[in-house]
């Protein structure tokens, strides 16, 4: 059998998903994702490395822009296959791909007027239009549904615990009994955190794509953040403070309020406004909200005495942008939560303004910070950061909160890759999207697990299977 593994982004660094699979009767992608942060990003996003025409099919993961959000530009190029997802993946998708080419013609009528039509971002990665004829394109298949795409190409999702929705890619690839079978992990979620189900533990398989985001990290147990966050805002409160809390829309919005939501239960949340500052967070928690048959035992139990997990007392949806406006109006202390999580888009950049010289408030990065990004800047705590074309001095308390993350940290990988060994183990095994010490650190922590050293490929590099 001929089968090809062609790493075309997300290898050598954590975002930009696209992995190319070519057999000789099929050749399918896996994820179609934006680059985000670092000098490159734009001149990234702006070139696809395959032939969209040439694709018989994509897989997507799930819905996090850099696994998605260059789905548009290839229907746009000449892609007319099928988009397999989960149904929640498509829902999820749908709404974020329709803000992102919202968002990409705003910008782009912002540089053409001010700079020209010469000027790089003039011009939209792809428009609403492209974002709708690829939505139209979504195949949604269930978990653990076993669905045969041609007859040497079997798919089946499992849960990854990620974001709701995310999957586990399996495929089987050729006949039983002597089929290939390849996965890829899209982003692996972490056990035992709130709303979503653990990561499913999957049989040995011969080709493994996985990621390794932290892979040399291991994250606050999840029973400590809500005490955690109400240290942060009991002292913010006390201090007469604002809290900002950048966090990607999608996933960590609904996380953090689910938190915040637990300690009002309790009677211990601090008496101060909370805002979640982002009309595309309000739409994506509805979808939440609509599939809690998706969600944990741990938030069935929650259900059963409360009845909405993303509402409660002096807990504002904003919308529009007066609202947003209106928020610094009333003064602190309060708590805003607002995209985007690295900083450098979206609503928050004004909060930030407003936060990061004032040593009484507190910005809680929750967090992947990508090199290149403001978010990063923040972490590192240097003497400022650039907003809106003004130096903007750092004095104001900086938080890292790791424990939020939805992806899994080193023990939570090595768990996974170690139930999978136990099953058969793991034959070939590429490490990606890491940033490079991060995958070299991981691949010896897994070595073990698999019958070859795992390779960390560079970025167009091709791989015979």
């Amino acid at each position: 059998m001929s089968l090809t593994y062609t790493a075309l982004g997300a290898a050598g660094e954590v975002t930009g998903s696209q992995h190319l699979l070519e057999h000789r009767s099929f050749r399918i992608l896996l994820d179609c994702g934006l680059f985000q942060g670092g000098p490159g990003a734009h001149a990234d996003n702006r070139r696809l490395d395959c032939h969209p025409r040439d694709l018989d099919a994509v897989v997507l993961s799930h819905a996090h822009a850099d696994h998605c959000g260059r789905l548009p530009m290839l229907v746009r190029d000449g892609f007319d296959g099928e988009i397999y997802c989960t149904p929640a993946t498509a829902r999820i998708a749908a709404v974020m791909l329709r803000d992102s080419a919202h968002i990409q013609e705003e910008d782009a009528a912002f540089c053409h007027k001010r700079f020209g039509p010469d000027h790089p971002g003039a011009q939209p990665l792809y428009t609403e239009q492209d974002a709708q004829r690829a939505i139209k394109l979504f195949q949604p298949i269930p978990y653990n549904e076993p669905t045969r795409l041609n007859p040497h190409l079997k798919l089946t999702f499992r849960e990854a615990g990620h974001i709701l929705g995310s999957a586990i890619t399996e495929l089987s690839i050729g006949k039983v009994p002597n089929a290939t079978r390849l996965v890829f992990t899209g982003d692996l979620g972490r056990r035992g955190m709130p709303l979503l189900k653990d990561p499913a533990t999957l049989p040995g398989c011969d080709v493994l794509i996985s990621e390794c985001t932290y892979g040399d990290k291991i994250h606050t147990p999840p029973g400590d953040l809500a005490s955690e966050l109400l240290r942060i805002l009991t002292r913010a409160w006390v201090d007469g403070g604002r809290v900002v809390i950048p966090a990607f829309s999608l996933g960590r919005t609904q996380q953090i309020v689910y938190y915040l939501n637990e300690l009002a239960e309790l009677g211990v949340l601090p008496d101060m406004p909370v805002y979640v500052d982002s009309p595309l967070a309000t739409r994506l928690t509805e979808i939440y909200r609509d599939r809690q048959d998706l969600m944990d035992e741990e938030a069935h139990q929650m259900l059963k005495i409360d009845d909405d997990l993303f509402d409660f007392d002096r807990l504002l949806y904003t919308t529009s942008r007066q609202d947003s406006v209106a928020i610094n109006q009333v003064g602190p202390p309060f708590v805003v939560i607002s995209a985007s999580g690295m900083c450098d888009a979206g609503r928050v950049r004004h909060h930030l303004a407003r936060a990061l010289p004032n040593e009484h408030d507190c910005v809680c990065l929750i967090g992947y910070q990508g090199r290149g990004t403001t978010g990063r800047a923040i972490a590192e705590k240097r003497e400022w950061v650039e907003i809106f074309d003004r130096r903007v001095p750092i004095r104001c308390h900086v938080e890292q909160f790791g424990g939020l993350s939805a992806h899994a940290g080193a023990d939570d990988l090595k768990w996974w890759f170690e139930a999978m060994a136990n099953e058969g183990g793991v034959g070939r095994c590429f490490l990606v999207h890491g940033e490079p010490d991060v995958a070299q650190s991981f691949a010896g922590l897994i070595r073990d697990c698999c019958d070859e050293d795992p390779v960390v490929p560079d970025r167009g590099e091709v791989f015979k299977l």
